[in-house]
């Protein structure tokens, strides 16, 4: 993706201290709430799971396994969503993990970059292939502003300590625009994650589609066309423009002065 940046995930100081990681969401979500992985991270708290290479490779067979289905809605949402931007030919996914989305992206030709803190993930990233990926900090990326056309954020924002200034950062790095992706405070899925996905999904902060589009507009104010649609419905296998669906595609594009 462009510029990069991973998200050094900063959680509250009291929450799991030693977990700074990214893209967290991916690692057990929908079908996967109380499995493997989440015994691996509530279990020991003062483990980084992106160390062990048992997460790292968990977290690609997931998208081939149980996560197949939301993995082909959210790509179909995403998809739609970029043929908003038909001028774009760069875009960066900051909290790329191993680059699942980013080489997807790739495949769409785009050049696509991708930015995380997690070393291992990047390892897994690199060994995979099909883009070019970045060790940093999504809430300081140390790149010029304007050089890429997009900036993605998928999954991510929900644990950044300051989802703001992620926000901010990834304006100040996109000529046309952002993606994201985020999970659904208003949606059946959202409130079960809180309610019983352990204490990684009780501290991260899911956001509803009405907070997302006030705090976009709140930075760019007129300048901001905002398109969106949601996804991973119990009885729909498409995006639908209703606000309750578990996943939130959002274009944010950048209009001229």
């Amino acid at each position: 993706m462009g510029l990069f940046q991973g998200f050094y995930l900063s959680l509250q100081p009291n929450f799991l201290p030693a977990l700074r990681f990214s893209h967290l969401a991916h690692l057990y979500r929908h079908d996967d709430i109380g499995g493997w992985l989440c015994q691996v991270i509530v279990g020991n708290s003062n483990a980084n799971p992106f160390a062990s290479a048992e997460v790292v490779a968990g977290y690609e067979s997931w998208y081939q396994t149980i996560g197949r289905r939301a993995d082909h809605q959210e790509k179909a949402m995403l998809k739609w969503l970029l043929a908003w931007f038909p001028q774009a030919c760069t875009i960066l996914e900051a909290g790329c993990g191993t680059g699942h989305f980013t080489r997807w992206f790739g495949t769409l030709g785009f050049h696509a970059i991708g930015i995380d803190l997690s070393q291992p993930m990047l390892d897994s990233a690199s060994r995979l292939e099909g883009a070019h990926y970045v060790q940093g900090d999504a809430l300081r990326m140390p790149f010029i502003s304007k050089s890429v056309d997009l900036v993605a954020m998928i999954t991510t924002l929900e644990f950044l300590s300051d989802p703001i200034m992620a926000l901010h950062e990834a304006l100040r790095l996109a000529r046309q625009g952002l993606i994201l992706g985020v999970l659904n405070a208003d949606s059946r899925l959202g409130r079960a994650y809180q309610r019983t996905g352990g204490s990684v999904w009780e501290a991260a902060h899911l956001f509803s589609l009405a907070e997302l589009k006030h705090i976009i507009l709140k930075i760019i104010g007129d300048r901001a066309r905002v398109v969106w649609r949601t996804t991973l419905w119990d009885f729909w296998p498409f995006a639908l423009p209703l606000p309750w669906g578990g996943f939130i595609g959002m274009a944010v594009r950048i209009q001229e002065k």
